[in-house]
């Protein structure tokens, strides 16, 4: 066996960590520290035993469970409290750790992974729910789940293993296994449900990069959904619907103005990263649905900005119209 042979796994094994930790970096650690406990181990695995996917999940999982001994609960600022109000205090930041934290698409979909892609990248249905079950909301409601049970949910109905194969990887019977999985699907918030998978919309983004771009208010709440939502971690302020976003933008002055946005994608949404006078603000992540936005999280401040290849300075070209 070589390091190709487990290298074919690396994006499925992020996208499993990502869902079972809820942030980019933690995955990457925790598949970094999996393939070595699996490389060091290698003169003790025996095929004939376990086939080395699921021989590789069995050290993920370890590998996670143990991280998140004693872990809080990461969270969406919407999980956090009500709506605030336009011109309400943004109140004291919250620590990396306890927020979902955003990954880049390329280390968790299989049609984007760096490894040579699996047999799931070759079925456009079941990236699309590998593309929603990354989704912030989704991710977010996976930590209200006990570590345990959420591994057997996202191996059970994520990944789409048997209750036999969940059983031999985590131990126990097949009827525990489903009896955790029947628990998890009970304690799931409702608004985790998945929603039908839209596409890209490049002709709303081209226009939402455009109004953002000249600060230009009210062209960017027309492109907004009644009931969207605006937060900024690491703070626990959001607002919900589109007049108290208006509201908020409006009494701000323009804070934003003049910010120069590069494209990328994180979590199955369109993503970009937000400079101001060339230098890296906040990773913008935009989600859209039925031809408005329907949420945006601004990530604040340059950490996210290496994990996502963007540039740490960006200075884009001079607009003139706005």
């Amino acid at each position: 066996m070589e390091v190709a042979d487990l290298e074919r796994h690396r994006t499925e094994l992020t996208g499993y960590c990502y869902r079972m930790l809820g942030s980019g970096f933690e995955a990457e650690d925790a598949v970094q520290e999996t393939m070595l406990k699996a490389w060091g181990a290698l003169d003790r695995y025996d095929p004939d035993r376990a086939p080395l996917r699921p021989w590789l999940f069995r050290i993920a999982t370890n590998v996670c469970l143990d991280m998140l001994r004693g872990a809080q609960r990461r969270a969406r600022a919407i999980d956090l409290g009500p709506a605030s109000s336009p011109g309400a205090a943004l109140g004291p930041p919250l620590p990396d750790d306890r927020w979902v934290q955003p990954v880049p698409d390329g280390l968790v979909l299989p049609a984007h992974g760096r490894a040579p892609l699996s047999s799931l990248a070759a079925d456009p249905a079941e990236v699309a729910v590998a593309k929603e079950t990354v989704r912030l909301a989704f991710v977010a409601a996976l930590q209200h789940l006990p570590p345990r049970q959420r591994a057997v949910l996202i191996l059970r109905d994520v990944l789409r293993w048997s209750a036999a194969e969940v059983s031999g990887l985590l131990g126990g019977s097949v009827a525990s296994v489903n009896s955790a999985l029947q628990r998890a699907r009970a304690a799931l918030p409702a608004r985790a449900e998945p929603y039908e998978e839209k596409g890209v919309d490049g002709e709303l983004l081209a226009r939402y990069v455009d109004a953002f771009e000249r600060y230009d208010v009210e062209s960017l709440v027309s492109l907004l959904h009644e009931d969207a939502t605006m937060s900024m971690p690491p703070f626990t302020w959001w607002l919900r619907g589109r007049d108290d976003i208006r509201r908020a933008m409006l009494g701000s002055g323009a804070p934003c103005g003049g910010s120069r946005l590069l494209p990328t994608s994180a979590n199955g949404s369109a993503a970009f990263g937000q400079y101001l006078s060339g230098e890296p603000f906040a990773l913008l992540v935009v989600e859209v649905a039925a031809g408005r936005v329907t949420g945006t999280t601004t990530y604040l401040g340059a950490r996210l900005f290496p994990l996502f290849g963007l540039p740490m300075s960006f200075a884009g070209p001079v607009r003139t119209d706005g």
